[in-house]
């Protein structure tokens, strides 16, 4: 298999220069590009070939959150990884709403980071769950929608059960806890996750997340919305 080629963002070069290393020393792994702010990070990427990109947030020019909404609605885009200080920070927040696949904390092990960029590239979410609900029940006040009915007309493409599953992915279950209260196996509750994907046209688990949370599905708090 070809090497997963990774793309730097971040305005402090010595923070680059660390991650690079940390790459550089894994045989499935290649930083094919570097960049100093979000801007010249999607100037780079009409000419580069890149699989996963760790997006810093506070840059000059253009943050990485405009940055990442851009990258994110292009055709065929990278994943984004955001990179953040602080686990709920506002930036994380908007960054997945942005279209990224997920957060780490700058100072993340490397080993973590580096399985981070695995699952991401896989088309995995690198967020538990639990810490994306944590994220959006403190910024729930930014979500646009309060009505009672979903906005999202492809939710209406779901069945009973997938609705069902779709609802406890978003109130933090994994999917072996889905299986359990479901009485399925984790396997079935994998494919329904996967089919729920499709059908609503997004990348992860993680935008499922935030999907329910915009559309009324589920309350802050993590609770079913009336809809």
């Amino acid at each position: 298999m070809p090497p997963i080629r990774v793309m730097l963002v971040d305005d402090q070069m010595l923070l680059r220069t660390g991650f690079r290393m940390v790459l550089a020393a894994q045989p499935d792994m290649e930083v094919v590009a570097e960049a100093g702010d979000g801007q010249e990070a999607i100037d780079i990427l009409r000419g580069t070939e890149v699989d996963v990109v760790l997006m810093d947030v506070r840059m000059p020019r253009l943050d990485g959150v405009e940055a990442t909404r851009q990258i994110c609605a292009a055709t065929d885009p990278p994943k984004v990884l955001i990179l953040t200080t602080f686990d709920l920070d506002e930036y994380a927040f908007s960054g997945l709403q942005a279209g990224a696949s997920g957060f780490m904390l700058k100072d993340v092990p490397p080993g973590e980071l580096l399985a981070a960029i695995r699952s991401v590239h896989s088309g995995d979410a690198v967020v538990a769950p639990s810490t994306t609900r944590r994220l959006l029940d403190r910024f729930s006040t930014m979500l646009p929608s309060t009505g009672k009915e979903p906005q999202h007309k492809e939710i209406e493409k779901l069945t009973e059960r997938e609705r069902e599953v779709m609802l406890l992915v978003a109130q933090g279950l994994s999917n072996g806890e889905i299986a359990a209260r479901l009485v399925l196996s984790e396997a079935t509750v994998k494919t329904h996750v996967g089919r729920i994907l499709t059908k609503l046209g997004l990348r992860d688990r993680v935008q499922v997340v935030v999907l329910a949370y915009e559309t009324g599905l589920v309350r802050a708090g993590g609770s079913p919305g009336s809809a």
